[in-house]
């Protein structure tokens, strides 16, 4: 996850590709999913372009059952709604993230997820 996340803050299409299932998901805090590993990385090539300052800052990273779950702040410039505190959830199967998945940095989403403190 932290390399996943390392490949999104340098805007590293190849990386990702290299990180994700075939089937990968990403899943956005609106809860609207893209699926599939050409249609997911369409995707960050289009985000990336729009917004080119665009960063994950994470304060705490926890395995919590079988998600790993990082708590932080997303930083741009561009977009205020991308700018400020939110919460990534990664579903892994081997080495490769399947899912990747924002949440709105809520005490309803915290609990949801099980995250302590």
């Amino acid at each position: 996850m932290l390399t996943f996340n390392a490949a999104i803050n340098t805007r590293d299409v190849a990386a990702l590709d290299r990180l994700m299932t075939d089937d990968h998901a990403l899943i956005d805090s609106a809860g609207s999913t893209i699926a599939g590993r050409e249609e997911v990385l369409g995707a960050w090539r289009g985000f990336f372009d729009a917004f080119p300052d665009y960063r994950n800052i994470w304060s705490e990273v926890q395995a919590i059952g079988g998600v790993v779950v990082a708590t932080g702040r997303s930083v741009c410039s561009t977009e205020a709604l991308l700018n400020g505190p939110a919460i990534w959830a990664a579903r892994t199967r081997g080495e490769l993230v399947s899912e990747w998945r924002i949440y709105e940095d809520t005490a309803a989403n915290r609990r949801r997820l099980g995250i302590v403190a």
